[in-house]
């Protein structure tokens, strides 16, 4: 017998969350900087972030902000349930996975305004800052992307579902079946 199932995540987020995924990791480990792969999976990258800041407000329940966005109260409610060994259950993002989200995110168009900065505008030419800061956002996203990859696999051993595996079929289990 199978498991219910719903619908969570729609292709946007997903392609969204791939396409991300894919052009970084690129980046950081297969070319090398200035070079045109580097440059066009930085462009590709940053036109993704427009599409999903976009989506965030008129895409499905899941993917909008409001649905997720990780307020002061709902980083506490989730804090606290992990602190006190609660369960804290939710169809979509909880909200300490959006903040992280959310960080990566702006890590990410970080990278972009920086590369673009270093390659496209003559004043920032042999400048060192926008390299530093570009630096600092790859290895920032790279630590979170750790974070976000320990923390998808720990919440799925103890939900004992494969999430991961949600953001390639879109599906989760239905939320009282948890």
């Amino acid at each position: 017998m199978s498991t219910p199932t719903v619908r969570l995540w729609d292709p946007v987020v997903r392609l969204f969350h791939w396409s991300l995924a894919g052009a970084f990791l690129a980046n950081y480990f297969f070319t090398e900087e200035g070079e045109n792969w580097h440059r066009w999976f930085g462009y590709y990258a940053v036109a993704w972030l427009a599409v999903r800041l976009v989506w965030g407000f008129v895409g499905t329940p899941a993917a909008r902000w409001a649905d997720f966005w990780p307020s002061p109260a709902r980083l506490r409610e989730h804090l606290r349930a992990l602190i006190s060994g609660q369960p804290y259950h939710r169809l979509g993002h909880s909200p300490l996975g959006a903040l992280v989200m959310i960080l990566m995110m702006a890590l990410m168009l970080g990278l972009g305004v920086t590369g673009f900065l270093m390659e496209e505008v003559d004043y920032f030419w042999g400048a060192d800052l926008p390299l530093e800061i570009h630096e600092f956002c790859a290895n920032g996203l790279m630590a979170l992307v750790g974070l976000h990859i320990a923390a998808a696999l720990f919440e799925s051993y103890r939900l004992r579902e494969n999430l991961p595996l949600s953001m390639v079929t879109g599906k989760r289990r239905k939320l009282s079946e948890h």
